[in-house]
């Protein structure tokens, strides 16, 4: 999985303007979030298809980062993220972006972009 760091004019339309691409690729969503109020607003999006994301984004005219993403397996319990933020922060990780992807079965997919993918994986071990 990546995400996709979309830049938006910070206006009406730009949320329908991106989704809309998407959909008409057959693209879905996985996680979304938005952050406005400055002069650079963004969406970042995480699909469950990467090229044809690229595709309809480009297709589209919009702009965009590509970001490897760390995805990880929690149990569901009050505690688990705030172990994984310590160990990150004691390898000097900055968390930049964080997605809950699923709760299911007692278990809490998450995704997350960092400053240092080798190192987060290292401090998380895997």
């Amino acid at each position: 999985m990546k995400e996709f760091k979309i830049f938006v004019n910070d206006k009406t339309g730009e949320l329908a303007r991106v989704t809309e691409a998407l959909a008409a690729q057959a693209v879905n969503i996985k996680a979304l979030a938005s952050e406005s109020g400055s002069p650079k607003a963004f969406l970042r999006v995480v699909t469950g298809d990467v090229a044809t994301t690229e595709k309809a984004l480009k297709n589209a005219g919009l702009p965009f980062e590509l970001n490897e993403i760390l995805d990880l397996e929690l149990m569901d319990r009050p505690g688990e993220l705030a172990k994984i933020a310590r160990r990150l922060a004691r390898q000097g990780v900055n968390v930049e972006s964080i997605y809950i992807l699923e709760t299911k079965n007692g278990k809490t997919l998450i995704a997350m972009t960092v400053s240092d993918l080798a190192r987060a994986r290292e401090a998380v071990g895997g």
